[in-house]
């Protein structure tokens, strides 16, 4: 039977497993039910995206609550995880967990340029104050800014991933198969991202494709073994 000392660690990572599969499930269900053509994110056509805003108020709304959402979800597992794993290494951990909360946050901001959106293109003062090209260009700048939180807070939680995938790794709380492809993968995703800015050739489809697909395995792995399995003793 287990000791109440390892019952705690062991309860806590499953919660934390299914509470990273439902996230992931939530993102792809809304991206192809919700946000499709109104997330700037998915197309990245600034032009195309704002056209689109302009006549789908429920659904900018839809994407905003879901943002808030996936921000609680992301909160509690990032907390989790910094829990979990502090004895492995403090200052790392809690390295991880404010950087994690950060970004977090700035991607939040995409909820509130998606109400920002909602409301203009929703609300008849504009149709006073502004013609359609002005509202049209109001939309592009929610867009804009849509465009720049979400991926300078992806760089930033994916950052803070890897550092929970080397305290995975370094405490073998799960197979290091797992654990060491996390940490690739992270990294992959914050040097492709910040690499592409200085060299456009990075931003193919293919190496955009690979480097999400490695993430989503990653993080798809990690969720399924933590919630199944829970952890492996210290080692």
């Amino acid at each position: 039977m287990q000791n109440t000392e390892n019952l705690m660690p062991e309860t806590l990572a499953k919660y934390i497993g299914w509470s990273m599969l439902i996230s992931i499930f939530i993102g792809i269900v809304a991206a192809f039910l919700v946000a499709r053509g109104i997330d700037i994110n998915l197309s990245a056509d600034i032009k195309a995206t704002s056209e689109n805003m302009l006549d789908a108020e429920q659904r900018l709304r839809a994407k905003a609550y879901i943002a808030l959402f996936s921000f609680a979800l992301d909160a509690f597992i990032n907390v989790g995880l910094f829990v979990l794993l502090r004895r492995s290494g403090q200052l790392m951990a809690a390295w991880s967990l404010f950087v994690s909360l950060v970004a977090s946050t700035t991607i939040l901001l995409g909820a509130m340029f998606a109400m920002n959106a909602a409301l203009i293109s929703s609300n008849t003062a504009y149709d006073v104050i502004s013609n359609d090209a002005q509202r049209l260009l109001l939309v592009s700048l929610q867009v804009t800014s849509d465009y720049t939180s979400f991926h300078l807070g992806l760089i930033l939680a994916t950052a803070a991933k890897a550092g929970f995938f080397y305290l995975f790794f370094k405490s073998a709380l799960i197979p290091k198969i797992i654990s060491g492809w996390g940490v690739f993968a992270s990294l992959f995703v914050v040097i492709t991202i910040v690499a592409r800015d200085f060299m456009p050739i990075l931003g193919s489809d293919t190496i955009t494709a690979s480097f999400m697909v490695s993430n989503l395995l990653a993080l798809v792995s990690t969720g399924l073994y933590l919630g199944i399995k829970g952890v492996r003793g210290n080692r």
